[in-house]
């Protein structure tokens, strides 16, 4: 790998948090690789390491305040953001990713944030309950659709006490890290990709229920965050998205059209009527395979005795749409498999015409349903096969859209 952090000028972006003294390291790691350094402090930061020390170690003036008349006369935040190659914020605490997701500018970190057009880096740091907490999660979510660069958290002792995510990722990761991002981005492609720029997307999620009477149905475990990422990744890259949702309890992503449905027979209807405008189909929900033959108006009383009731199957909807396929169109299925997994996917590939099949192993518990992570297994039409990387689902989805943008050249 060449060294693509030599005579980049980087703004350090470091917030309050205990691991902000990692970011002395930091420093030096990047001044080896041969980067610029400027370091902007936030208020909180300076609570847990001096500008001084920062300004002995980068050799640079160290930034800390909005408003100041020595700083703004020398290199004002306008130019320090028009100069910067790339942002990177080591520690961003909970605090910080707030502010950043709602576009708030209160400081000269944040200001600095707004006004770059430069690549942003982030490495999270925080109390492992509050890495967990939705509404932190929510913001970083919001932050990837934004184009921000997010680099999880390690798994560890905390400084406060506990045991779990939370660790800011070790000087050598992050740096390895930022150094495979821009390697990969081919002059910060990956900040402006719009191989998917004009294709109309249709994507199915999570599950669907089949009411046995009004309060019992038929489902399974799916969330529908794989599909969610997928329609998030592609609206990310030029893409307009439908996204026909079963019942699921996820916001819907920016920009993209929502069609919410419940049954099979509501999702194979929805998904008809935008299938002909379709370039591309991901089908990526959980679909029941069954039905009840008799739905019950009433709930049915328990009587002590043997329940017995008929199921009738349920319409294969990705089988239907491939009888339709036109020329232009590309069909995506997915497949979650608990054995013979390679095995059950090429069949379902060839059987339902498929151009590309993605199948993972949902008996592994850190990549089956529910899981914020996953890992799966591409197999197109002509044999070809590529494994995901084992992460979480965002990552996941950028991977499967980088091959299936393949699938139209």
């Amino acid at each position: 790998m060449s060294n693509v952090l030599k005579d980049k000028k980087i703004i350090l972006g470091v917030s309050g948090g205990i691991a902000a003294y990692k970011a002395c390291d930091l420093v030096r790691r990047l001044q080896d690789e041969g980067a610029e350094v400027h370091v902007v402090l936030t208020a909180a930061a300076q609570q847990f390491v001096t500008p001084m020390t920062f300004q002995a170690l980068s050799q640079n003036a160290v930034h800390t305040d909005l408003f100041s008349l020595t700083e703004e006369s020398q290199m004002g935040h306008i130019q320090l953001a028009d100069e910067a190659d790339l942002i990177l914020i080591a520690p961003a605490s909970a605090d910080l990713i707030a502010k950043l997701s709602t576009g708030m500018a209160n400081d000269l970190l944040t200001t600095l944030v707004l006004v770059t057009q430069a690549p942003i880096f982030l490495a999270p740091a925080m109390n492992v309950n509050m890495w967990a907490k939705p509404v932190v999660q929510k913001n970083i979510v919001t932050l990837k659709e934004r184009g921000f660069l997010i680099i999880d958290p390690e798994e560890g002792s905390l400084a406060c006490g506990w045991e779990g995510a939370g660790r800011l990722p070790e000087v050598k990761n992050m740096i390895s890290w930022l150094q495979e991002k821009l390697s990969d981005s081919k002059s910060q492609k990956f900040m402006h990709d719009s191989s998917l720029k004009g294709k109309k997307v249709l994507i199915n999620a999570g599950p669907t229920r089949e009411f046995y009477d009004p309060i019992r149905f038929l489902s399974n475990p799916s969330t529908g965050k794989m599909g969610f990422a997928l329609a998030r990744e592609a609206q990310r890259r030029g893409a307009q998205v439908t996204l026909v949702a079963g019942p699921v309890d996820l916001e819907s992503p920016s920009g993209v059209k929502r069609i919410d449905v419940v049954s099979a027979q509501d999702m194979l209807k929805a998904c008809e009527k935008a299938f002909a405008q379709t370039d591309l189909f991901i089908a990526t929900a959980a679909i029941a395979d069954y039905h009840f033959k008799k739905v019950h108006a009433q709930k049915v009383k328990k009587e002590n005795k043997k329940l017995q009731f008929e199921l009738e199957p349920n319409p294969d909807i990705l089988k239907a749409l491939s009888k339709k396929k036109k020329k232009h169109q590309r069909l995506v299925g997915f497949a979650a498999e608990t054995q013979k997994i390679k095995e059950y996917a090429k069949q379902k590939l060839q059987e339902k015409s498929l151009d590309l099949i993605i199948v993972n192993d949902v008996s592994k518990k850190e990549i089956g349903f529910a899981s914020e992570r996953n890992q799966v297994t591409m197999i197109d039409s002509h044999g070809h096969q590529k494994q995901s990387s084992l992460a979480h689902k965002d990552q996941v989805a950028s991977e499967i859209l980088d091959y299936i943008s393949g699938l139209f050249n």
